[in-house]
């Protein structure tokens, strides 16, 4: 069939396939202590985190569809988010000139701060979490992920 790949070779497959599952189980694991440091130590959420690192990263603020874009998640839970962030004085709507239905977000200075202390708490989990890697180690790994991503994205182009 178009598109097909020939089977991988055993040992390999089944080496990649466990490869694969600790990646998930070690991400899962992860993420969950992350949704718990941010849920005791800030009474906040990842995906309010996400959206707030998405604004932080663009000091003129973003639509609606660009944040869902960034985040590869639905506007409406990113509208439900931006409503809890803006009734927390941590973001502010504006209606783009031009256009009164679409709006652009930005965090607040109170936003930019609180985002700051809780990067700022993030990277220190995160640190802690990956601390058994050495710099060298890390930074390879990052390669071949970006080089995984790179092919993934190129395999994407070709079939459409």
């Amino acid at each position: 069939m178009p598109g097909e790949r020939a089977r991988p070779a055993g040992a390999a497959s089944k080496t990649r396939l466990r490869l694969w599952l600790r990646l998930l189980k070690l991400t899962r694991g992860i993420e969950s202590d992350l949704r718990d440091h941010l849920r005791r130590e800030f009474d906040s959420t990842l995906p309010r985190f996400d959206v707030m690192s998405a604004l932080s990263r663009r000091p003129g603020g973003l639509k609606m569809s660009e944040i869902s874009g960034l985040l590869k998640v639905s506007n409406g839970n990113v509208t439900g988010i931006v409503e809890r962030l803006a009734a927390d004085g941590l973001a502010i709507r504006e209606v783009m000139p031009g256009d009164r239905r679409a709006a652009r977000v930005r965090l607040t200075a109170e936003g930019r701060d609180e985002f700051a202390r809780q990067a700022a708490a993030h990277e220190v989990w995160i640190d802690t979490v990956l601390e058994g890697f050495d710099i060298a180690t890390a930074e390879g790994m990052i390669r071949g992920i970006d080089e995984m991503m790179a092919r993934g994205e190129a395999s994407a182009r070709e079939e459409t």
